[in-house]
């Protein structure tokens, strides 16, 4: 399995937050010439570390800013019902984050909406209508105090420990 080398993290650590960097830009931050800088991000893309590129948008200028957080329980959780919760869960586009975890519940969604009435519809709706739900408890988010998706990554290796 590849290990990614400090230049990599270095990398990983600018396209995380801001990946529109061209190829050209990257290798003059990471003092390389662009081919390698090329081969080194192709290779972590192929290795799995980069999985996708994306924008993050602003769900307040597009009026889905009021954000939910439901957690719910199953009436009984299996394979074929985990399966067919997935299953419905991405074929939602409200539905932007959806977690399998531990505890009194066993999901955690989370879910954009223009505003209350148009959730309290969804809730009744959509996941109000699956039959395997026992609960679904909302949360609602008051203000964002932070946003990112990026990751902390490890220090350099020439930084860590051996």
């Amino acid at each position: 399995m590849y290990t990614p080398d400090d230049i990599d993290l270095q990398l990983l650590k600018i396209l995380q937050a801001n990946s529109s960097f061209t190829t050209k830009e990257l290798a003059a931050i990471v003092n390389l010439s662009p081919t390698p800088t090329y081969e080194r991000v192709k290779r972590l893309e192929k290795e799995g570390y980069i999985t996708k590129y994306v924008a993050m948008l602003d769900p307040e200028k597009l009026d889905m800013g009021f954000s939910v957080y439901c957690n719910i329980r199953m009436k009984r959780l299996d394979n074929k019902t985990a399966q067919e919760f997935l299953d419905l869960v991405n074929s939602i586009p409200e539905v932007t984050e959806c977690y399998n975890i531990s505890g009194p519940f066993d999901f955690l969604l989370r879910i954009n909406a223009p505003d209350m009435a148009y959730y309290r519809r969804f809730a009744l709706d959509v996941l109000g209508a699956v039959e395997a739900i026992a609960t679904v408890e909302s949360s609602f988010v008051m203000s964002q105090l932070k946003r990112t998706h990026e990751i902390p990554l490890p220090q350099f290796p020439s930084k860590r420990e051996k």
